[in-house]
């Protein structure tokens, strides 16, 4: 379960004074994270992989949020 330290790394990173592009690598690394889990998850239906990608996913949207900006109102 390599992949798990990987995402636990992840999810511990700061990131904070982050680049665009450092927001983009990290984008798709949380990306590629969600996408591997899920794999796993497919085949074994254990619930902390779906906590796991729960939060893998909130940061991304946060780190996503970032990178395009908040969205305007509609009048």
């Amino acid at each position: 379960m390599d992949i798990l330290k990987e995402a636990e790394a992840f999810e511990n990173a700061k990131m904070s004074h982050m680049s665009t592009s450092d927001r983009v690598k990290a984008s798709r690394e949380a990306k590629r994270l969600i996408l591997a889990i899920n794999e796993i998850y497919k085949k074994t239906k254990e619930s902390h992989l779906m906590d796991v990608m729960k939060r893998l996913t909130v940061k991304k949207k946060k780190i996503e949020i970032r990178l395009k900006g908040k969205p305007e109102p509609a009048f």
